[in-house]
């Protein structure tokens, strides 16, 4: 069994793949989105993941109405909605962590966010940055950013958990460490740490901040 201590003054967390397993609504919504507009789906589910809509269709569909493509995003989002579980030992530990140690950093809007945490059975966050605060969207940093300042916390002192290039990449640039969930390779080799999920994670909260301990049969061991 290995063992990894890290210490922060607060977890800033990803939503879709960190603490929900969500990849197949998200994935059927943009496959009927591409429907609605005639798009091939996979160039659109190549890159959908762990970024905002926006970055999307700009990059994939530039010549449609951004505000009218947005608001039927989230429409769909909705109406799929139900879908969502709970990322293993992510309901046990968001429960028993104080409400200012931690924030969620999504890319989702804070609407779809706050249904999609309902229905996996997961606690609202105090701090939100949802896709709908930010002028740039992960891999940008300015999402953490923005989250460690609404904490008044330096960066460095705000441990990330995701599971994306797009997230880890943001978070990194913004000078947060960074603990990779799931995934079959390690996107970044500047994490500090690898883990399948949140059973592997123990937090303790102490006067100064949290003390975490990843546990167990660790997929990367980092410095």
């Amino acid at each position: 069994m290995s063992s990894i201590a890290l210490r922060a003054r607060a977890l800033l967390l990803d939503m879709d793949g960190t603490l929900v397993k969500s990849t197949a609504g998200v994935e059927t919504v943009w496959r009927l989105w591409c429907q609605h507009h005639g798009l091939a789906p996979e160039p659109v589910l190549a890159m959908c993941h762990g970024v905002r809509a926006k970055e999307v269709i700009e990059a994939l569909a530039p010549q449609l109405d951004m505000v009218q493509e947005m608001a039927r995003l989230d429409e769909l989002e909705l109406a799929h909605s139900g879908v969502a579980e709970p990322i293993e030992g992510a309901s046990a530990l968001l429960h028993g962590l104080s409400a200012e140690r931690w924030a969620l950093v999504t890319s989702a809007s804070k609407r779809v966010a706050r249904g999609r945490l309902a229905d996996a059975g997961l606690p609202l966050p105090r701090l939100m940055v949802g896709g709908d605060d930010v002028v740039r969207g992960k891999p940008d940093p300015e999402p953490y950013l923005l989250a460690a300042a609404r904490l008044g916390l330096d960066p460095a002192d705000c441990l990330v958990f995701e599971d994306a290039h797009a997230g880890i990449a943001s978070a990194l640039h913004a000078g947060c460490r960074v603990v990779q969930i799931g995934g079959d390779s390690l996107l970044n080799a500047r994490v500090s740490g690898w883990v399948d999920d949140w059973r592997q994670i123990r937090v303790t909260e102490e006067a100064q901040g949290l003390r975490l301990a990843l546990t167990g049969q660790l997929k990367r061991l980092c410095g």
